[in-house]
């Protein structure tokens, strides 16, 4: 077969290669609905001669909405890239305003959307938009299907046009174009080639433990993401089973359901289930409740590549046999490797969950690297917790004079789209500014330190590294959101989003006379009293110029809808300050 050169290669070679007969999977009405290599390559095909039919011109925008993963993304990801197309994915949780601002920026002349609630805001802005139609996946009322699509290319005798457009794509042509969440401002259109991507999944498929066309794993970070979409060619190359989970709140019983080998996580959702299963242990009694916590005392004490010695590793083997193994069957049992990325995730939670058996290998990248820059391996020494692996085969990392991380390589962006200025902010010739701050150690691993956006300087001429602090202080079953702030300030304080479903079991099992809505919770002296106790535990770690002197409990739940998260769950800073404007100056008044 040819080389792997454009992203729709992927799936024909997997065709050549694997010819799975589930290659992608979703649920529908209650049962596992597969479809094989053949049938997704036959529909992606269909799909390119309508397009053909409808006037679709080579770098023509085609946008994908879609609430959930599922088959029909890979159908158009495949059959818009083969006639010369871009593939511009949206996130589905932004605002109609934002989803009005990247169609007119991209300039998307079609759109495929999953389910009504996506369809109905892009309705909303439709008419002010370049959209000729808009397609659903699911069956909506008035609005086309995307099945219609496949009916009007059913008749391939005009196969051939499709591929003399398929050959014309070259490897330099504009693939995607991936819009940035951003924290401020209206969000930058990432350009990446199918060089820059296809370049990143061969690079990276050495460091993931994917065993030839034995493998299911589970699919729910957003497609639209370009850490997902990487990890979705690599399993197409691999011949590996793809099941898209029905929703981040279903991963446990869909999990169940496939047994996965493989998934990729993010650090809220490993927090997220730790928190629930401590919750479950603190409720134990007796030799139950013992077991349980001298179980995770031992996972905090993992080291890889069983450098505790045999003493460890007997206890080690003990607690996954009474311990653990309850934890991997919680994710069917099978599940081998977690692939985490999109922030940094603390190395108490890396050490616990490998010691369960489930091994977290943390990567690094941004959508302007497409995204890869390094990922642990558990192979040949590869991973070293508390790192983010060492830089794949084709990607050249420094750190400049500052401590930021440069990265050359063929990932990096083609540029920003319609954007030179920002374009050349962020670019020192080959080399490309993450504006996040590391260090390599001696033996090549590379280690996350900070943003340099959010470091701050206290008024005392101290620097301050929140995203530290806030991982420390998240580590803490009571609370599920925290910003540190303080710039210009005596000293760094804390704004707290409490983990109100651990606070309420807290509060009921210590059968305190407590109302348990979140303004009670956070205005009682009793939690404040609690939460101080953490904020103490963590102070003992940092230094006394970094130490949280005060905080504020907010009364909300931090969220995407409410503004306070990006898309991919970062923290949007200034606007959670904003919102909570009177809660910093009580911080600060008479300080």
């Amino acid at each position: 077969m040819k080389p792997i050169t454009r992203l729709f290669d992927f799936a024909h070679y997997q065709l050549e290669t694997h010819n799975l007969e589930a290659a992608l999977i979703s649920k529908k009405d209650g049962d596992w609905v597969k479809t094989s290599t053949k049938d997704y390559l036959d529909k992606a095909n269909a799909l390119s001669r309508a397009l053909l039919k409808m006037g679709i011109q080579k770098n023509d925008k085609i946008a994908i909405i879609s609430t959930t993963n599922r088959t029909e993304w890979c159908i158009v990801d495949v059959g818009v890239l083969q006639v010369g197309a871009q593939n511009i994915p949206i996130y589905p949780t932004i605002s109609s305003d934002d989803y009005e601002y990247v169609l007119n920026h991209s300039e998307a002349v079609y759109c495929f959307v999953s389910d009504e609630d996506v369809y109905t805001k892009v309705l909303k802005v439709k008419d002010n938009t370049k959209l000729k139609e808009v397609f659903s996946f699911d069956v909506i009322k008035d609005c086309k299907n995307y099945t219609e699509l496949l009916e009007l290319g059913a008749d391939d005798s005009t196969q051939s046009e499709v591929e003399t457009r398929k050959s014309e794509v070259i490897p330099a042509d504009l693939a995607t174009i991936i819009y940035t969440s951003g924290t401020t401002g209206k969000p930058k259109g990432v350009m990446l080639t199918h060089f820059n991507i296809v370049e990143n999944v061969l690079a990276s498929m050495p460091r993931l433990p994917l065993m030839q066309g034995t493998n299911r794993v589970l699919s729910f970070l957003p497609l639209c993401h370009i850490f997902e979409r990487v990890l979705i060619y690599i399993y197409q190359h691999a011949g590996a089973s793809v099941y898209f989970a029905e929703s981040i709140e279903k991963i446990g019983k869909n999990a169940q359901e496939i047994k996965p080998n493989l998934m990729s996580v993010v650090p809220r959702l490993l927090e997220k289930v730790f928190n629930k299963v401590n919750a479950k242990g603190s409720e134990l009694t007796g030799i139950k409740r013992a077991l349980f916590f001298w179980a995770i005392k031992l996972g905090e004490r993992y080291e890889p590549y069983q450098a505790n010695g045999f003493w460890y590793e007997f206890q080690l083997k003990i607690a996954r046999k009474l311990i653990f193994s309850k934890w991997k069957a919680a994710f069917g049992g099978e599940l081998h490797t977690m692939v985490s990325g999109s922030a940094a995730l603390h190395p108490r939670l890396a050490r616990i969950f490998c010691a369960s058996g489930m091994m977290i290998m943390e990567g690094y990248g941004l959508t302007e690297t497409s995204p890869v820059v390094s990922v642990g391996m558990h192979a040949n020494h590869h991973f070293k917790i508390g790192t983010v692996g060492k830089p794949i085969s084709n990607v050249e990392v420094k750190i400049a004079e500052d401590g930021e991380i440069l990265i050359k390589g063929p990932n990096v962006m083609k540029g920003y789209f319609k954007d030179p200025d920002k374009t050349a902010e962020v670019m020192s010739g080959d080399y490309f500014h993450t504006g996040d701050k590391g260090e390599i150690d001696p033996d090549g691993f590379i280690k996350i330190t900070g943003r340099k956006k959010e470091m701050f300087k206290t008024s005392g001429g101290k620097y301050i590294i929140p995203t530290l602090i806030e991982n420390d202080l998240k580590e803490s079953n009571f609370i599920e959101q925290v910003m540190v702030i303080g710039e210009n300030q005596k000293m760094p304080a804390a704004l707290i989003q409490l983990n109100f479903e651990f606070v309420q079991e807290w509060i009921e099992r210590k059968k305190i006379d407590l109302e348990t809505t979140p303004e009670a919770i956070c205005t009682s002296d009793i939690i404040i009293e609690r939460i101080q106790k953490e904020v103490s535990k963590s102070n003992q770690g940092f230094g006394k110029w970094e130490q949280i002197k005060r905080f504020e409990l907010t009364p909300d739940v931090w969220s995407i809808e409410g503004g306070h998260l990006t898309p991919t769950m970062k923290m949007k800073r200034s606007v959670i300050y904003g919102l909570y404007k009177d809660l910093v100056s009580k911080i600060y008044t008479d300080v």
